[in-house]
């Protein structure tokens, strides 16, 4: 079973430089004093500054878009054991926590990997959403979802700033190796948020970037580290629970999050 764990917040990298007598070189470092000052609230407040993060690449969702895409290609890609993702479905799922009753939001479906599970858990007078940005995708899960028989799973094609789901309309909602796919995060986690009842849990499963040790295709795939990708959660309004350790995981990790 998954063990959660409290995540402390990185310390500040430390910012260097001294006042000299010109005043030129005081006003050049201005910009470094402010730099300071905003590390050490954010400090304070136990929030991670976002540091040398890299822009979401500007096409980061091209293939999702394409009206070409086969979604059978990425079945082949996401539904595999050698997917951390895919191998550690079962303790994700006992991290989710879902209930009889529960109505859960699938932000990024994908392939749909995790519908079947998601609607067995939450039963029959439960709800699940799949929500996804690809045409073909969104295509696709509905002919799964028929296939399947999951009678209380409703497909959403969202907007690269929207769920596109009613106000206060899920329990839970659920972002699998789809938060850096968010090129317009804040409009999304607002939205996410608005999508959420008061008390609603955010879990977030994402590829932790860290310079120096992430292979060369995350470092340049992904924006953000755990601890920015934290940071911008809590700044979105949301409260953070804890982070679930998961056996297996070697890039990814499990952050939970509720609305207040």
């Amino acid at each position: 079973m998954p063990v959660a764990r409290p995540l402390s917040a990185r310390t500040p990298r430390p910012l260097h430089g001294a006042a000299t007598r010109s005043a030129r070189l005081t006003v050049a470092f201005l910009p470094a004093a402010a730099l300071l000052v905003a590390a050490a609230v954010a400090a304070a407040q136990g929030v991670a500054p976002a540091v040398d993060a890299p822009a979401v690449p500007a096409d980061i969702n091209r293939d999702f878009l394409d009206p070409a895409l086969d979604p059978d290609t990425w079945v082949a890609k996401f539904e595999i054991e050698s997917r951390e993702v895919f191998a550690a479905r079962r303790e994700i799922l006992a991290a989710v926590g879902l209930r009889a009753g529960d109505r859960i939001a699938d932000v990024g479906s994908g392939t749909g990997l995790y519908l079947r599970a998601f609607s067995e858990a939450v039963g029959a007078d439960g709800r699940v959403w799949a929500v996804d940005i690809s045409p073909r995708l969104v295509e696709f899960i509905e002919r799964r979802v028929e296939e399947e028989r999951l009678g209380n799973v409703a497909v959403v094609r969202s907007a690269a700033d929207s769920t596109r789901l009613p106000p206060g309309s899920v329990t839970h909602a659920f972002v699998c190796d789809a938060y850096h796919h968010f090129v317009e995060y804040p409009a999304m986690l607002a939205s996410i948020r608005q999508a959420l009842v008061p008390g609603g849990t955010l879990v977030v499963v994402d590829f932790d970037r860290v310079p120096g040790t992430s292979r060369e295709w995350l470092l340049t795939h992904v924006r953000a580290g755990k601890d920015e990708v934290r940071g911008e959660i809590e700044e979105a309004g949301f409260e953070f629970l804890d982070e679930v350790d998961v056996e297996g995981f070697a890039e990814n990790y499990l952050l939970r999050f509720r609305r207040p």
